[in-house]
């Protein structure tokens, strides 16, 4: 076939993907998108971000996520034992969204990326690159189809938006090691007829083993709710043993969940992730950008993997179109070092959250309005905005903090 000349080629019809093309398609680029699996599909990260609708808002996919009718999210609860704390989006430090969804990934992503194609972006299914060749003048990237028939794309810049698949960090060897310990998560869906107002409709977090492992209980709309574990990989092995017969029977007994899911149904069988942190040297090259997990993917206990995607594919995207237009780009100064400045709070936060700091703020007994606004516009995933000094001043604030409250405990 002969070789098809577009202006951009995006990897990958996640959240990222949907969003950099439909930006850059607005604009007038001819943009295709290539994605290696069938969608609808299952993927996890399944609890948006306020931040995270200022990004779908400015390409025009909030009305058709709207019409689905998927789980309000207004906030987020942490517990451990007795102990609890609610975050409620509309008392936060940052001025922006204070609700946003909980959401199914299969129903949510393959929204995104049909309202792209209503757009008029160009879809490919079922397409898995082969080899990629870039350079300042152009980007030629082959792939088969389903089929196995070998296409050519030219392009003049490429996005990669293949989240977990991380196509240029392999084919380039830009992966880098993370400095975090191996953890993985087991995980289902299961029916929740017992659900109350007392549960709530928000994320629940359940800390346990001494800060090393915890719960998610994640409500949707339909009346099921997702349930998953995270802990070091020798433990969620354990658990997910024997078909995952450890893991229904932890959730069912434990305590903390008060017999919500005793007697349940599961919807599917639990599935295991392990070693799920990964991260790129660099995030941008002669003719190509990564956003989204093909960035880096810290850990899932704050939600922040589809902010992060989304936010990198607009971001990614505009800088794109100013390139393509003729101006010159910085991409470390204007993508990367924003970027990792960014992800660099949530670390932050997830380092303090298992060396127990942010567990030891979050449950103190008491916390003043001040403090618990500004983690909550992080929570919320307001992580570049600089007047909030639990942003600007992350890598010392959080253990600061603790060693206040844990102080004032003892007085």
């Amino acid at each position: 076939m002969q070789d098809r000349n577009i202006d951009v080629l995006v990897i990958g019809a996640g959240p990222s993907g949907s969003v950099s093309s439909a930006y850059l398609n607005k604009l007038g680029y001819k943009v295709i998108v290539l994605e290696k699996m069938k969608f609808p599909r299952f993927v996890i990260g399944e609890s948006l971000l306020p931040h995270c609708m200022d990004h779908l808002d400015a390409v025009g996919f909030l009305p058709a996520v709207k019409e689905h009718g998927f789980q309000i999210k207004n906030g987020a609860a942490f517990y451990k034992g007795e102990q609890q704390l609610n975050f409620f989006f509309n008392e936060q430090h940052t001025k922006g969204w204070t609700w946003t969804w909980q959401v199914k990934r299969a129903d949510f992503d393959n929204i995104l990326i049909k309202e792209a194609q209503k757009q008029g972006v160009e879809v490919h299914f079922e397409c898995e690159v082969t080899s990629v060749n870039c350079s300042k003048e152009k980007q030629v990237v082959t792939y088969k189809d389903s089929s196995g028939k070998e296409f050519t794309i030219v392009a003049k810049y490429i996005i990669d938006a293949s989240g977990y698949g991380r196509v240029l960090p392999r084919f380039f060897n830009l992966e880098e090691s993370v400095q975090t310990p191996p953890r993985g998560a087991v995980f289902s869906h299961i029916h929740d007829t017992k659900r109350t107002a007392e549960s709530g409709e928000n994320i629940f977090i359940h800390s346990f083993n001494n800060n090393t492992a915890w719960i998610w209980a994640i409500p949707f709309s339909d009346k099921t709710t997702s349930v998953g574990i995270v802990s070091d990989k020798a433990y969620i092995e354990e658990l997910a043993a024997n078909n995952g017969e450890n893991f229904l029977n932890h959730i069912r007994t434990f305590k903390d969940l008060k017999g919500r899911f005793s007697d349940e149904r599961l919807v599917f069988e639990p599935r295991t992730v392990l070693g799920y942190a990964a991260r790129a040297k660099q995030l941008f090259g002669d003719g190509y950008t990564l956003c989204g997990n093909s960035t880096e993917f810290l850990d899932p206990v704050f939600s922040s993997g589809v902010t992060l995607a989304t936010g990198s594919g607009l971001m990614a995207a505009q800088l794109t179109h100013r390139q393509l237009s003729g101006e010159k780009v910085d991409w470390l100064r204007e993508y990367e070092e924003v970027l990792r400045k960014g992800i660099d709070v949530f670390r932050s936060f997830v380092l303090g959250w298992y060396n127990g700091d942010v567990q030891r703020i979050f449950f103190a007994s008491e916390i003043q309005d001040d403090f618990k606004r500004q983690i909550c516009s992080v929570l919320a995933g307001y992580v570049w905005d600089e007047s909030n000094p639990m942003v600007k001043k992350h890598k010392t604030a959080i253990k600061a903090l603790a060693q206040v409250l844990e102080i004032k405990a003892k007085v």
